[in-house]
């Protein structure tokens, strides 16, 4: 009998946490975004081109994308931050005076952050191929 209490346990805490995002990076040759969005809001993505420009995008629904533009389009390895608030409420564990008033939360939206880069080579967007050393 404990067995099936522990099970019923078991099987009813998963339900209890929401699955975390997992935002999937496209492209094609000439725009970056993200798909399996679900959960996400408020996005901001920054990237550091390989000149060191920054560029940051902001969506407020759904998810950010990122274009190539102008003439000349510098070629090298894009780095960027992906940030975004999940559906899941949190408290926050030092709350502060932030002159709210009644208005006033001690909760908020759990953050979400993800690191990760692209190849531009010639003017587009590459996916670059792993290079293999023969044996022999």
């Amino acid at each position: 009998m404990s067995h099936l209490f522990v099970a019923a346990v078991v099987a009813c805490s998963g339900a209890a946490f929401a699955a975390e995002p997992e935002p999937v990076q496209q492209h094609n040759s000439n725009a970056v975004w993200f798909e399996n969005w679900t959960g996400l809001s408020n996005a901001t993505m920054t990237i550091s081109a390989p000149n060191g420009k920054i560029i940051s995008i902001q969506a407020e629904t759904g998810t950010p994308v990122f274009q190539l533009s102008g003439s000349v389009v510098i070629d090298g390895i894009y780095r960027y931050e992906l940030k975004a608030a999940t559906d899941e409420v949190i408290e926050i564990v030092n709350p502060i005076d932030n002159g709210r008033g009644e208005n006033a939360s001690n909760t908020m939206r759990k953050p979400f952050q993800l690191n990760g880069h692209f190849t531009v080579a010639r003017g587009v967007i590459i996916t670059p191929e792993e290079i293999r050393e023969e044996e022999g």
